[in-house]
């Protein structure tokens, strides 16, 4: 089995790692959040939240998607001791800055925070992340769901679905 199919193998989010409905002042304040949930879950090293908002200086991870904005923060693999994403479900939107555009911002509810040992597979997940988010009504589906288990059951659900399915 390759790194590709054992990726998707994985189960990368549990409900623990869920804050929903989740509420904060800006998108630092959801990063922090989020990584204080990693953190508190053994997932990450407390230093992987300034590392985490340091990269968003630079790297901003705000996907203008079609339905509902949403974010995919982390840092670099040194900081991460196993691998999950946390997520968030934002009451009420925040501003993030818009991944590869200078300048722009994106209302974002929904939060993705990566939490990836493998440097290798952070393309790959973010490739099957973007792709997850761009399918009709998958945003939507999170953002209606009612509980943190359901949102964790969504995101593994489809990050375990295949584009031939």
């Amino acid at each position: 089995m390759g790194e590709k199919e054992k990726l998707y193998k994985n189960q990368w989010v549990t409900d623990s790692l869920v804050l929903f409905p989740m509420r904060a002042e800006n998108d630092e304040d959801a990063i922090r959040q989020l990584g204080e949930l990693l953190v508190k879950h053994s997932v990450v090293k407390e230093s992987w939240i300034n590392a985490a908002l340091e990269r968003e200086k630079v790297f901003a991870t705000g996907l203008p998607t079609p339905e509902i904005g949403v974010a995919i923060p982390h840092a670099d693999a040194e900081y991460v001791l196993k691998q999950a994403i946390a997520i968030g479900v934002l009451d009420h939107p925040v501003s993030f800055g818009e991944m590869g555009s200078e300048g722009n911002r994106v209302d974002v509810q929904i939060v993705c925070a990566l939490a990836v040992e493998k440097s290798e597979m952070l393309v790959p997940l973010l490739n099957k992340l973007v792709e997850v988010f761009q399918s009709p009504g998958v945003l939507s589906n999170i953002t209606n769901a009612k509980s943190p288990q359901e949102v964790a059951d969504l995101f593994n659900l489809y990050l375990n679905q295949s584009k031939e399915e």
